[in-house]
């Protein structure tokens, strides 16, 4: 695997780099190729956090984990991807995403059943096109976590999302 390290607000040391590569190398072996792994190490105030994306064939597995210790987060960050690996070997194998990156005589099925995903609930809508700080400020109004709308300036439809940090974000789509 090629793991690439980043901090943010921190200094990566040698010893934190190899606790890193260590703990990932755990992965190696659900992996055939050499498997691009971005981790970025992160602080805010107290606390710290652990960014790992493995991007392949199309998908993305990430996982985020914040603690008060950065070998804590790093340790729940690596079981948590191995965690994601496991829960979705299945739809990795039956829509053959990986079919040549992921190596699927590894992954043991997770000891708890898989349950599928069900749409419990529809909701329609009328889309009205407005600007990226009023779709903010209604998102606010309806004390939700995001407020779909038809974005005025480019006329697309966006999403904007409250973030953990309290801030907000925007999705775009990319064609």
């Amino acid at each position: 695997m090629n793991t690439k390290i980043f901090g943010k607000n921190i200094s990566v040391t040698d010893n934190l780099r190899d606790t890193v590569e260590k703990k990932i190398s755990k992965l190696d072996k659900f992996f055939y190729k050499d498997v691009e792994v971005n981790v970025v190490l992160s602080v805010e105030k107290l606390r710290q956090i652990i960014e790992i994306t493995v991007p392949f064939a199309g998908t993305v597995i990430r996982a985020e984990e914040v603690t008060d210790d950065m070998y804590s987060s790093i340790d729940s960050a690596v079981d948590a991807m191995e965690r994601q690996i496991r829960k979705h070997k299945t739809r990795l194998q039956s829509k053959k995403h990986g079919q040549d990156t992921i190596r699927f005589e590894n992954i043991e099925p997770l000891d708890t059943e898989e349950e599928d995903l069900k749409i419990v609930k529809t909701k329609r809508f009328a889309v009205k096109p407005m600007s990226v700080e009023e779709a903010a400020l209604q998102m606010d109004l309806v004390n939700h976590n995001f407020y779909v709308f038809l974005n005025a300036d480019t006329e697309e439809v966006n999403v904007v999302y409250k973030r953990k940090d309290n801030n907000v974000g925007l999705i775009e789509p990319e064609y």
